[in-house]
Parts: structure tokens; sequence; C-alpha cells
């Protein structure tokens, strides 16, 4: 079978990190397989509905939406359907000093949209067709900062692809035809100790990043520290996944964070990473602590179709 990567038959995975956007992770009840079943199913149908419905009410507001499955979550709800080739339960690194937990999650939403009332309006609705069989187990609510920059001061994402290139990194090919134009999602909440960082000179913040704060220019390599995020974090520019992290705050209670959003057309380039972050002990993980860390597949908008229509879960 032929199949061909068609950017336009995927879900929002590689562009627009958005200027609003909520993350919500959600548990199956496991109280009633069918039952649940038949609710995604459903959702899957609706979903794409209200968001075709909401992009005619706010057709400014740039909605983006990318819905996803664990392991688990895929195991349970179409268990007679085939599984792509890299999907598995994460079971967290570990490195010399730090470690990056796993943490349980079944079905991931990330939606984004230039305002707050349309991202609102787009998990309220979706609420109606998942309650009945899933629980919340966490939702951040993250936004863009000033110049685009991260919650530590410094510019997000200049490393990555150019988003006329993105599509490749981010979107499943004709390595598993079954699940072409899907993706791999690695979602991960990162709290900061602001207080720590903020009281280090500006020039030890350079070279714990590895790039200049305020002129976004990287730094010869000499002149970063061994452990600097640009380093730890770079596996190869043919290893490149699609970032969409956004800060988040509470800031009366200074909680602050970075959620990481890391698509790719292969997990194990992800893992790679992740794994590379703390063998290298890299500075980021010097003042954070990490609350989560899930793999989800997002299917591609047919595949979608396909749950819909109740194709992966056949009757006997």
């Amino acid at each position: 079978m032929v199949v061909k990567m068609e950017p336009k038959k995927a879900q929002d995975v590689w562009k627009d990190t958005g200027e609003n956007v909520d993350f919500v992770s959600l548990a199956l009840t496991r109280d009633n397989q069918e039952q649940a079943q038949e609710g995604i199913q459903e959702f899957a149908d609706r979903s794409q509905a209200i968001i075709r419905s909401m992009r005619i009410r706010e057709p400014e507001a740039n909605l983006r939406v990318s819905i996803g499955f664990s392991n688990a979550a895929w195991e349970y709800l179409f268990p007679k359907a085939d599984k792509p080739k890299e999907l598995e339960n994460f079971a967290g690194v570990k490195g010399p000093k730090y470690s990056m937990p796993a943490t349980d999650g079944d079905i991931f939403l990330h939606i984004r949209a230039n305002t707050q009332a349309v991202v609102f309006e787009v998990v309220t609705q979706y609420r109606k067709f998942l309650k009945d069989f899933t629980t919340v187990l966490d939702e951040v609510k993250g936004f863009r900062n000033l110049e685009g920059r991260a919650i530590i001061g410094f510019i997000d994402g200049t490393e990555a692809p150019q988003v006329e290139d993105a599509a490749p990194y981010a979107i499943i090919g004709d390595e598993d035809p079954e699940f072409v134009n899907g993706s791999y999602l690695f979602a991960q909440k990162w709290i900061h100790n602001m207080d720590s960082w903020n009281n280090m000179p500006v020039e030890h913040q350079d070279k714990a990043i590895g790039r200049e704060k305020f002129s976004d220019l990287e730094l010869d390599d000499d002149d970063k520290y061994k452990n600097a995020h640009n380093v730890a974090s770079n596996t190869g520019d043919e290893n490149k996944i699609i970032r969409m992290n956004v800060p988040f705050s509470d800031p009366a209670s200074n909680v602050n964070g970075t959620y990481f959003m890391g698509y790719s057309r292969y997990w194990h380039v992800t893992k790679g990473m992740l794994q590379q972050m703390v063998d290298m002990s890299d500075f980021l993980l010097t003042f954070s602590t990490l609350k989560t860390g899930t793999l989800y597949f997002i299917p591609s908008r047919p595949m979608l179709a396909k749950i819909a229509d109740g194709d992966l879960n056949p009757e006997d």
C-alpha cells in the first residue's frame, strides 16, 4: 500500500503554539468498557464538529486542537485494533543525579486560540461528551509570554524547525502506513524555582541556557556550561521535534512553570532527548521539579473519523 504524508490530514501537531492554551489530562473511569467505547466514538465525531462550528463563530481566533490517547487508553478503548509501532507506556528516565517521572493519563486535550473565551467554550463543550466515562487528572492553562519568551525569560523555540519545514518532523509517514499523518506527543509539566533562577546573574543564565538572554544569539560552545540546556537537549539536526512549550503561572502564589509539549514523527527521538537531558544533568533540572510525563498518540483526522464510525471496534 502506497501512503503519503499529508499535513492537512493531521491534527494540529506541527504549528501554532497559541496565545491562550489549555492542557487537559483525563483518566478513563474503566467502570464500563462498552460505555467508554461508545462514548469515545461519539466524542471523536462531536469534537471535530465543535472545531468546525467554532471556526465559523470566531474565524479570527485561530483555534487549534489536538486529541491524543495513551497506550493504556488505546488498549482499553480499541482492544481489537492495531497499535502505532512506537506507542508504549512511558516508564520514566533516570540519570546519575536527576530523573523524569512517568505519570498516568488516558486522553489528552491540547487546545489553543487567540482568545481565552474560545478555549473555554471548546473545553466546556468537550466535557459534555467526556464526563460520563472520564475524570480530570490535571488541567493547566498556559499563555504566550511577552515576546514569546519562556517563563525563565529566554526566547523559546529558536532552534525548532521553520514552520514550512516542520511537518515531516512531527507527522508519521510511510514507516507506519496504517497510522500515517498521526504523531507522538510527550507532555510534561515543569515547576521552576523562580526565586533561585532570578537570583542568578544574567551572564550565568546565558551560560546555563546556551544563548544570550536579551538578544537570543547562541553562545560559542566554549562559553556555554557543559550541561547548558541547548547542549543537553540537542541530539542532532536530524532528530528535531516540534516543541509547543508555553509558560503557566499562579503569580500570587509564586507557582511558575513550563508545560513541555513535544510532537514527533518518531517517539524514540523524543525519548532519546529526554534520556540525554538526565544523563547530562541539563541545567534546567537544577532549579526545576517535574510533575508529569506521559506519552500519547495523536491520530490523524481520518483516523478520528474511523474511530467515530466504530471501525476500530468491529463487531464479532
